[in-house]
């Protein structure tokens, strides 16, 4: 795996390498009984696929290894395979320029984000895109131009097997690379891993092994302890993927099975369910550029005679008991000395005139925020621009489930959490004690992205996609379910009290969807929370 970040030198150099377990795997999956092929590798690093090939003697015609850096490039020379030829250069110049195709292509790509590659490596990456009719952003990362470009240098037959992120499965700005995988392999198979195998960097990592055919396109998740179970796995199951491929979004559910998988689709196609953005609207919190200096407690305010610029501000989720974020609420967090205040400053013209006040702005330009990106691109660099109230939230970050939550106490937010505004022929508590069941919970799971340490995060458009079974009767029960997640009920009893409300007697679900739909967001939870130890 390579990582491109502001810490080591190791990192720097992107030298977190693929494990033996991993690259033998991958090269037997490819070369099943072939002889006669020219393989691609286009990020080699130091070698590690050439040495499994070497140390299992493998046959071929030919391989063509590319790796940017020297001195790696050097290491992979010094393998001694016969019929190899390694060159030192980018890929994406390599892949605009090469008439040649591969029977195999392997490898772990580099996970550089696109805006540290220099100006030739973006303009190269995007004629990739461009010539794929794939549109460029530079939200994508490194290994989307790789999975992009390798796959239009392979044969007819071709095989694709790489070491890729997990976030493939699941990030918007790779929605676009799915559905190109889709379109180009007959075969598509995820592997995954409960345990990391980059622990060093807490990534988690999916093995993609993607054959091309005419067959009918199906597509296989199988999910493994951890990279040493490669050894024993069952080949034919790897070779045969059985599962249909809807059109969706996200990958996430075909960890599920497909009788689960065919469930959720039937779901999004029923009319009692609706998607979150269709009945409100989700933006994310208030941009301060500094929270540390813009959400404060009591006793900042009384220190520097603060108060007349303090607005209410829930700052974290955990600062919120129940669904109904109300003046109480707020007024505990703020006695507790919470960061319970949002800090709504005017000009410099206007604040003068309170000496502590400037003191405190001089204190936050002593601490280097008002050089931070988005003050320091203000005309004044206290002034936070798009305050608005919402009469929600939204959890952007979660740890056991994610929460929709009534703001009764007009409380700001920042960026720590979503701002709803739910329309206004909705009614707020029925729509928000409606999102408590299991299916948008299952939807919250599969739109979401999961890290390494079991948390859940979702971004506005993620949000929208959340079904919805809205029903004005399921404001009769929002104090109750708002009691028992106050008094912090296991999530497990709270649905079952609102399934059998929300979606037998109000949807006329029977009981095996209701147990389907408790099941698939239980396995698709525990998955994800799994990984909080995995190591």
């Amino acid at each position: 795996m390579k990582l491109l970040e502001f810490e080591t030198e190791e990192k720097l150099r992107g030298s977190f390498y693929t494990p033996k377990t991993i690259s033998n795997f991958i090269l037997k999956w490819a070369f099943n009984g072939n002889h006669n092929c020219s393989i691609l590798e286009p990020s080699c690093g130091d070698g590690v696929f050439l040495e499994s090939i070497l140390e299992h003697s493998y046959k071929y015609s030919s391989i063509t290894a590319v790796e940017i850096d020297k001195a790696e490039a050097k290491k992979a020379r010094k393998i001694g395979l016969k019929n190899l030829k390694v060159l030192n250069q980018d890929f994406h110049i390599f892949c605009n320029n090469t008439k040649e195709k591969f029977d195999i292509i392997i490898g772990n790509p580099p996970y550089i984000r696109y805006q540290y590659f220099d100006r030739e490596q973006q303009k190269e990456a995007e004629k990739i895109f461009n010539s794929n009719n794939i549109k460029y952003n530079k939200l994508m990362n490194a290994w989307c131009s790789f999975v992009v470009g390798t796959c239009s240098l392979l044969k007819k037959n071709g095989k694709l097997g790489f070491v890729l992120p997990a976030e493939l499965l699941q990030v918007s700005y790779a929605k676009q690379i799915r559905e190109f995988i889709v379109e180009h392999f007959s075969k598509i198979t995820i592997i995954s891993f409960k345990k990391l195998v980059f622990p060093d960097i807490q990534q988690d990592v999916v093995l993609l092994l993607c054959e091309k055919g005419d067959e009918p396109h199906h597509i296989e998740h199988i999910e493994l302890d951890d990279d040493k179970a490669l050894a024993s796995l069952d080949m034919i199951r790897v070779k045969t993927p059985k599962k249909n491929i809807y059109d969706s979004t996200k990958w996430t559910n075909y960890f599920l099975d497909q009788a689960e998988i065919d469930f959720l689709n039937a779901i999004k196609s029923n009319n009692l369910f609706t998607k979150l953005g269709d009945l409100a609207r989700i933006e994310v919190g208030i941009t301060t550029g500094a929270n540390d200096f813009f959400t404060v407690p009591k006793d900042t305010l009384d220190k520097y005679n603060l108060s007349e610029y303090a607005k209410p501000l829930v700052g974290r989720s955990v600062q919120i008991e129940g669904i109904n974020f109300n003046n109480e609420d707020w007024n505990e967090n703020y006695l507790l000395n919470s960061k319970s205040n949002l800090l709504i400053f005017p000009n410099k013209k206007n604040l003068i005139k309170n000496k502590l006040a400037m003191n405190y702005i001089k204190y936050g330009e002593s601490q280097k925020y008002n050089k931070g990106y988005k003050c320091g691109i203000r005309e004044e660099w206290q002034i936070i621009p798009s305050i608005s109230l919402s009469n929600a939230f939204f959890s952007r970050r979660n740890n056991i489930y994610a929460k929709i939550i009534l703001n009764e106490a007009n409380a700001y937010t920042t960026d720590t959490m979503h701002r709803v505004w739910i329309n206004n022929n909705i009614e707020q508590k029925a729509l928000i004690a409606s999102y408590y069941n299991s299916i948008s919970f299952c939807c919250v799971e599969i739109e979401g992205r999961s890290f390494g340490g079991g948390a859940l995060e979702l971004m506005p458009n993620e949000v929208k996609n959340i079904l919805i079974p809205y029903h004005i009767k399921n404001i009769e029960f929002f104090n109750e379910i708002d009691l028992m997640i106050r008094k912090k009920t296991n999530i497990d009893k709270i649905l079952k009290y609102t399934d059998n409300i929300i979606l037998k007697e109000n949807l006329g679900l029977d009981k095996k969807d209701i147990n389907l739909a408790q099941s698939i967001r239980q396995k698709l939870t525990t998955r994800r929370l799994a990984r909080k130890g995995s190591k």
